[in-house]
């Protein structure tokens, strides 16, 4: 291996070629391209203050009067231009056979608004200041009706869409219900518990925000906004909201400062945009303020979930029965009604070897934001009940919870091993990982520490958890396409929201075909150029694209043989290709891939039936996942004064198969780690339960994890490869939130009960903490 491959090639901790701009201030984000806009006009949305209301009226005559005011869009004049409605295509079809049932959601609602925050208008100005000053004097009349808030509500109170009566949007099931009601009666042990998934708001650094244009001549419109891959809202917006061809709309996308799940698809916003762009034949640019995207942004996870598991007398989980309640929030948005569906139920039995399950999952509207995608869409859910579980199932069948995992885990001489839900793990070994992480996290040495921190008066805890979770599916298209000097152009339907694609794309390609890695550039984020393709989510990027780019490269080799041996004045049967350079098998004759690349550009060395240049496309699909895995290790010290929690060490042990950035893949481990630690410790969206005004709209409300909240994060990856991919690798973009979620509970929970308290619900806010310690039997008031 030369030093420049040792440098930039697959396993190289290469930095990322995307920070140097962006640290300097020089990224382009959705806001820094309305200054390249000329003539853009400004919109400010109406937003509703009732959780649920009927409009009797819209008077926008004020706001028209006022100065640089030039047009206020409502719902009847969507409606009246044939404007549609967002779609939800999450094929579910119900326990009695039927599909799941969707309310129709409009851009901008003409009769009813069903959460706090809801458009129903939108102003157009020649500033945004005179787009708020508009804003402010529209005048709508309102009419209060009953919020309804949690899902205990949701469930007794009238329909809030007529469409969706008694507001259940789906009854689903899986599994082998009779199998598992045989297990449970003849189970030696029991074990039931209820557990909470709060909900929470993404929050990313860039809050949403388009500009929509719309060019008469070509009858196209241009829609930039910030998306984790075009084609999700491009196909919602060309196909329901504006009905038109989908030639008629680009979307381009820049730089995104964040997605996790929220940007996968289009929004109201991106419709009444478009539509003004049309009408005003002008640009019109819009961004939200933070706490507007508090109220508007679809939010994550909020599930209400009852496991239980059945064991025999060598303490093997023969069953797992589970029930899950969603709240879905007021409209079905994205992938919303996915998650506790056709998402997490796959990995229900997690990585071990159990023989049955059965799982219900309901899903319920309220009077809230939508829910959809947050970083792991279910998997985190499922991983976070299940390993809690087992830690509660330990402590009351008097077990180590280490050791009650270590029975159960799916052996790797298994391998590959079909779970109960049909997912095949075609590699792992999961009982190695575990005790790697055991090590590294000196859970050997706990006692000692635990003492010392009793005698100091604090509780300590350790928490350990082991996930597994399907990645790597769908599809991603690619293409290579060299210039005349040599140099290429990667283009990828993913879309970075902070991932390092030009960094790790490039490794692959580099690698592959030795190309130099800063004669690679990396394009993203534009419809006229990705084409329909699935974008970043799932932490299929890496998989996707870079069989994108394993294919890619075979059709480049190919060609560049053919071009190879004119060149060389051979046979093309003579000719060899070998990572970048063509040779005439049985010499040292070779020509390098540059030369071929500038070489097919001249009719003297192209075949008489081949185009000019060198290029080539792939658009992938992967029906198989992969399946990242791996085993997380949390302490934390509580205040019984206080209750307040520190999580004081931290430690994960993972498999992403091949490793192709180890300075990268640890950025997303620890991403993810603070947004699992984050949720449990910090973070809830609060409804009033009375009016539905969100309590925690501003990011002094809203407690999103800090620098400080965190310990020195220790992590170590086994690259055990895949089969299922070229490549071996296994995606790594959620599975911090993975495996921390329920880590960190569990550590929680182990301190507490030291002290014969607990459990608890997440959040374990200190309030919390306080009073699960001050109500457990053994300890002082």
């Amino acid at each position: 291996m030369d030093s420049v491959e040792r440098r930039f090639g697959i396993g190289q901790p290469v930095r990322r070629t995307e920070d140097p701009r962006l640290l300097r201030g020089d990224g382009r984000f959705t806001d820094d391209v309305a200054a390249l806009t000329g003539g853009a006009l400004h919109a400010v949305f109406v937003r509703s203050p009732h959780a649920h209301a009927l409009i009797r009226g819209i008077d926008v005559r004020a706001a028209l009067a006022l100065p640089g005011v030039v047009a206020v869009v409502t719902g009847e004049e969507l409606r009246a231009a044939g404007r549609g409605h967002l779609p939800c295509e999450v094929p579910i079809t119900q326990a009695d056979g039927t599909p799941a049932r969707y309310p129709r959601r409009l851009a901008l609602p003409h009769d009813v608004v069903s959460h706090v925050g809801e458009a129903v208008a939108m102003v157009v100005a020649e500033t945004e200041a005179a787009a708020r000053d508009g804003a402010e004097a529209v005048a709508v009349d309102w009419e209060p009706l009953p919020p309804v808030i949690g899902l205990s509500q949701a469930r007794t109170a009238p329909a809030i869409h007529p469409d969706v009566p008694g507001n259940r949007v789906f009854l689903w099931q899986a599994g082998d219900a009779a199998a598992t009601e045989r297990a449970f009666a003849s189970a030696a042990n029991v074990v039931e518990t209820r557990l909470r998934v709060t909900r929470v708001a993404p929050a990313p650094l860039e809050t949403r925000a388009a500009i929509a244009e719309y060019d008469r001549g070509t009858g196209r419109w241009t829609l930039t906004t910030a998306t984790q891959g075009t084609a999700e809202a491009h196909g919602e917006l060309t196909g329901f909201a504006l009905a038109t061809p989908r030639q008629a709309l680009r979307i381009v996308t820049p730089d995104v400062g964040g997605g996790f799940g929220m940007k996968n698809h289009a929004y109201p916003e991106h419709v009444a945009l478009l539509h003004a762009a049309e009408r005003l034949g002008r640009p019109v640019r819009w961004s939200a303020e933070r706490t507007e995207a508090f109220l508007s942004d679809s939010a994550g996870r909020d599930h209400e979930i009852e496991i239980a598991l059945a064991f025999d007398p060598g303490h093997r989980i023969t069953a797992v029965r589970w029930h899950w309640v969603s709240d879905l929030g007021a409209w079905c948005a994205g992938a919303g009604p996915f998650v506790a569906t056709l998402g997490a139920p796959r990995i229900a039995a997690g990585p071990y070897a159990i023989g049955t399950y059965h799982l219900v999952s309901e899903g319920y509207l309220t009077t809230t934001a939508p829910i959809d995608a947050y970083r792991g869409a279910g998997k985190p859910e499922a991983a976070f009940v299940l390993e809690v579980a087992l830690d509660r199932a330990a402590r009351r069948l008097g077990l180590d919870p280490v050791a009650l995992r270590r029975i159960n885990l799916v052996p790797p001489e298994a391998m590959p091993y079909r779970s109960v839900t049909g997912q095949v793990f075609d590699s792992g070994d999961f009982p190695r990982l575990l005790a790697a992480a055991e090590a590294l996290a000196e859970r050997a040495g706990f006692a000692a520490r635990r003492e010392a921190a009793r005698k100091r008066g604090r509780l300590r805890g350790l928490g350990l958890a082991y996930y597994i979770e399907p990645s790597g599916f769908r599809d991603n298209r690619v293409m290579l396409a060299f210039d005349r000097t040599g140099g290429v152009t990667l283009t990828t339907s993913a879309v970075s929201n902070g991932q390092p694609h030009a960094t790790v794309l490039a490794q692959i390609l580099h690698e592959r075909l030795r190309i130099p890695f800063d004669r690679i550039r990396v394009v993203q984020g534009d419809s006229d150029v990705t084409g329909y393709a699935s974008g970043t989510a799932g932490s299929r990027s890496l998989t996707l694209s870079g069989i994108g780019i394993h294919r890619c490269a075979e059709a480049i080799e190919a060609k560049g043989r053919r071009i190879a041996a004119r060149l060389l004045e051979v046979s093309d049967a003579d000719i060899v290709a070998d990572r970048g350079v063509f040779r005439v098998t049985g010499t040292d004759r070779a020509v390098t891939l540059e030369a071929v690349a500038k070489a097919a550009w001249s009719p003297a060395f192209v075949p008489e039936d081949e185009s000019l240049g060198l290029e080539a496309s792939a658009h992938p699909v992967q029906r198989v996942p992969n399946y990242p895995n791996g085993c997380h290790v949390a302490e934390v010290e509580i205040d019984p004064e206080t209750g307040r929690v520190e999580l004081v060490a931290y430690t994960a042990v993972n498999d992403f198969g091949v490793v192709v950035n180890p300075l990268t893949l640890a950025g997303q481990v620890m991403g993810g780690i603070a947004q699992g630690a984050g949720q449990v410790l910090l973070e809830e969206l609060v409804h009033d339960p009375d009016t539905g005004q969100v309590l925690t709209a501003s990011l002094m409300d809203y407690a999103l994890p800090r620098a400080d909240d965190l310990p020195p994060l220790r992590t170590a990856t086994i690259e055990i490869p895949c089969t299922t991919n070229p490549l071996g690798v296994k995606g790594c973009g959620e599975a911090g939130c993975a495996g921390s979620l329920p880590a960190v509970l569990n550590a929680i929970e182990d301190a507490l009960a030291s002290a014969g308290a607990g459990p608890i619900d997440m959040p374990a806010t200190p309030e919390r903490v306080w009073r699960a310690l001050r109500e457990a039997p053994n300890t002082r008031a």
